[in-house]
């Protein structure tokens, strides 16, 4: 029997990026993923900004920026006043538009680079959790099986998760009562603009460009609106379906991948059982509007490369695992409740709900604030966690990238993984000196701060006493149970 020190199940975008996470840390690690090759059909097309902000604090962001199209405005529920990026606090105020396959393949690049094992088509068939290690059953490409057996193992197997049924946890919520239909096809005639987006009676569009000349098609029908699934998706009846909401078919032909998804919402019970843990889709289940779903995943793994790195290795105890549930939990729960809203409003196809659209369309419009927080919690960079114990305004948020007082930027100090701390604790004058131009009043008078591997902020303190200081920072880098991190003047 093989043995490792994590394993994870499945290689799509949440896996790779944990793999990298955990490498970086110097844990071993073995990806066991099903399919042969990178499913070149992408279901998700958008990287949002809170997700670039977590590839840029390892540094992995710059070719996606190369290579991804830049959209300064998101939707919710498709509705015509689109959510502005612009008054976003952060250094990408937009989404990339870049093919899932091709983010799965940067990442797989880099877990490779740091020396994580990936090993394509190879399925786990049985996950058995014991007090002390997890023990794997894998059917190789050959045929043959053979077993795995280590401390912890991941599950980012997606809905239909091997690991989170051999682990027993439920998975709960409603099945479909909507579904909706995409295609990548050629359209010789495609209308101006990047992201084009359309609703009426007959029918819910949008319509974004893809690499190789392709164009993406994602639509919802009134005859969506059912319990069953239908028969395949053929072509012709995916083209007069575009026509009746847009009244042409753009000149569409030769198309590359047609297919349907649905509203179903499910969230796991629990992200942890055991020495079985789940991330990403093996977690929540949803209807993919704006996008959300690979976003959610990585930020899943960000917050659980961290700390399983630091039990793994010993600096941490096994509790620290808990908290990757409590924190990442809510935030499943709310995307499933912010995806069926929208699903709501895009399917409100009757009377009533072409009501409630112009309604909600004009409260958007006229209120600043609600475009705000619905742009910041489609970017995802409104979540925020409950830290016990923490007393400061600013624990638990996402910290910008500050500009600190030596010239640096914070997340050009987080691209080793380990938390550090910027501040004087040693004198009573340190303060934080944020990013110009843009003005961050939370951040005035902020005597020192540390900042968790995931960009998140562990602790914060106004005091001007230095003594006083110093105390508190020692304890909250014990209370993070990881390695003490470098302290930068700011």
């Amino acid at each position: 029997m093989e043995q490792q020190s994590v394993v994870i199940a499945g290689g799509g975008p949440t896996g790779m990026w944990l793999a990298c996470e955990l490498r970086l840390a110097g844990v071993g690690v073995v990806v066991l993923e099903r399919a042969p090759e990178i499913d070149p059909h992408s279901r998700a097309l958008t990287v949002h900004p809170r997700t670039i902000e977590t590839f840029a604090l390892r540094g992995a962001h710059t070719r996606m920026l190369a290579e991804g199209g830049r959209i300064s405005s998101g939707h919710f529920a498709v509705l015509d006043d689109r959510l502005d990026f612009g008054s976003l606090d952060t250094d990408f105020p937009f989404t990339l538009t870049i093919p899932q396959a091709r983010t799965t393949e940067l990442l797989q690049e880099r877990a490779l680079a740091l020396g994580a094992e990936v090993r394509r088509g190879h399925r786990v068939t049985d996950a058995v959790s014991a007090p002390d290690s997890v023990s794997l059953t894998v059917l190789a490409p050959d045929g043959r099986t053979y077993a795995l057996d280590a401390p912890y193992a991941v599950g980012c197997d997606g809905t239909r998760s091997v690991v989170r049924q051999c682990a027993d946890i439920a998975f709960e919520g409603t099945s479909f009562t909507a579904l909706g239909t995409l295609g990548d096809v050629v359209l010789d005639e495609p209308p101006p603009g990047a992201v084009v987006s359309a609703w009426t009676r007959r029918g819910t569009l949008m319509l974004v460009p893809l690499p190789g000349g392709l164009h993406r098609i994602a639509m919802h029908s009134p005859e969506d609106i059912r319990e069953d699934w239908p028969g395949e998706l053929t072509f012709e009846d995916f083209r007069e379906r575009v026509r009746a909401v847009t009244g042409t078919d753009y000149g569409m032909h030769s198309p590359s991948w047609l297919s349907r998804f649905g509203n179903t919402s499910r969230l796991a019970r629990s992200y942890r059982a055991g020495r079985i843990l789940l991330a990403g889709d093996a977690a929540h289940q949803h209807m993919p509007a704006g996008g959300v779903g690979l976003n959610v995943g990585v930020q899943d793994a960000m917050n659980l490369g961290w700390k399983l790195a630091a039990v793994v290795t010993g600096r941490a105890p096994d509790a620290l695992l808990d908290t990757y549930h409590a924190e990442r939990h809510p935030v499943g729960a709310d995307t499933i409740e912010h995806t069926q809203a929208q699903t709501a409003l895009m399917m409100g196809f009757s009377p009533q709900g072409s009501a409630l659209r112009s309604l909600m369309g004009k409260l958007i419009a006229e209120r600043p604030q609600l475009r705000d927080a619905l742009a910041e919690r489609l970017s995802g960079l409104s979540v925020a966690y409950d830290l016990p114990g923490a007393t400061h305004p600013l624990a638990g948020r996402r910290a910008p990238n500050l500009l600190l007082a030596d010239s640096r930027h914070l997340y050009d100090l987080l691209a080793d993984g380990r938390p550090v701390l910027v501040g004087s604790p040693r004198t009573s004058d340190g303060r934080l000196a944020p990013q110009q131009p843009q003005h961050r009043p939370a951040w005035d008078g902020v005597g020192a701060a540390l900042i968790r591997p995931d960009g998140y902020v562990g602790w914060a303190s106004g005091t001007t006493d230095s003594a006083a200081l110093a105390r508190e920072a020692e304890h909250a880098l014990a209370a993070l149970h990881g390695t003490p991190p470098e302290r930068h003047p700011a």
